[in-house]
């Protein structure tokens, strides 16, 4: 009885009284309750699978459409492949033909010149337009939109519009040209005619995009410097050079590399401008392109393994150019730093 009676009182339990049970929720039991095994060892590989799973679509896609073509145009850029035939190992004799090839290296210095007059000021041109659309200006909203309409445009509506303003004989720019003194100028035939026509187009459809990358960078500056830049005296024009552009560099350094790219696969306006030789970038290969090039070489006379190795030497160019422009914003942020 006095057992009964300290078990009663919370002290020591009787010894022919069962274990006590834990009362701790998901704590194995002797009697085999709780989560089992297998249903930890699934969670664990489910936690571990699933951002993989959610992942893999575009790696596939990626694979299947981005990565096997460009090993495959690889393996082709070192054959002789032709539409219908057969490939024949060539090694790299298609890179030594393009090397010694007056029309890769006409391609080539075209593809640099029109790139250049056709980046510069269109980049120019948006940080000015971003910088008038990032004041209080009555119909702002407006002003944005409109400034995106050329890049919503189609490229051939585009094209076929400014064949037209500078057409030879009836152009509204040689029709301009010609109330001033000028003699009319040949847009098409002439080299660097042609390729600064074609660079308006290009500065014409790309510089509102750009206006608004950098629209929407200047907006994440910090007023505080612009009004510590007020309080010393600075004017506008100085608070756009010390406080904007140094601010919004890194997207600056973006938007070149990305224009960089688009001057280096430029095609679709000097192929429309061209009309008929367009193919050819005009009766003399004034503006004929790398990529007018590539497409000529591939579908045009056939020789699908010379096409293949001009699109890896543009691919090999893009990748210099990148690693020069890294180098260069690396300098800079070591400069800034120090």
């Amino acid at each position: 009885m006095a057992t009964s009676v300290r078990a009663r009182k919370g002290g020591s339990a009787s010894p022919d009284a069962p274990p006590a049970r834990s009362s701790r929720p998901g704590a194995r039991r002797p009697d085999g309750g709780g989560p089992s095994a297998l249903r930890r060892r699934l969670y664990r590989w489910d936690l571990k699978a699933t951002p993989y799973a959610f992942v893999a679509p575009f790696f596939l896609t990626f694979a299947a459409f981005g990565l096997f073509p460009l090993l495959y145009t690889g393996w082709l850029s070192l054959n002789r492949v032709e539409l219908g035939g057969d490939p024949q190992w060539k090694g790299l004799e298609n890179y030594t033909d393009l090397a010694g090839s007056e029309f890769f290296w006409n391609a080539l210095g075209n593809t640099f010149t029109i790139g250049v007059i056709s980046t510069v000021p269109q980049l120019l041109m948006a940080l000015g337009l971003a910088h008038l659309l990032n004041y209080k200006l009555r119909g702002r909203g407006f002003f944005r939109v409109a400034v995106l309409a050329p890049y919503a445009t189609s490229i051939a509506a585009a094209t076929l519009v400014f064949t037209q303003l500078f057409n030879k004989d009836y152009g509204l720019i040689n029709s301009a040209l010609g109330l001033v003194g000028f003699d009319p100028v040949d847009w098409e035939s002439s080299k660097w005619p042609a390729q600064i026509a074609i660079s308006v187009i290009v500065t014409w459809r790309w510089t509102g995009y750009n206006a608004l990358i950098y629209l929407a960078a200047m907006q994440a500056v910090p007023q505080d410097l612009y009004e510590a830049a007020a309080l010393d005296g600075a004017s506008r024009w100085r608070q756009f050079l010390s406080v904007t552009i140094p601010s919004i560099r890194p997207t600056i350094m973006f938007t070149i590399i990305v224009s960089t790219i688009g001057a280096t696969q430029l095609f679709g306006e000097p192929m429309l401008y061209g009309g008929s030789v367009g193919i050819s970038g005009g009766s003399g290969n004034q503006f004929q392109t790398l990529s007018l090039l590539m497409y000529e070489k591939g579908w045009v006379t056939g020789a699908l393994g010379q096409a293949s190795a001009i699109a890896w030497v543009m691919l090999l160019l893009l990748l210099l150019i990148g690693g020069v422009q890294s180098l260069v914003a690396r300098a800079n942020r070591k400069k800034l730093g120090g």
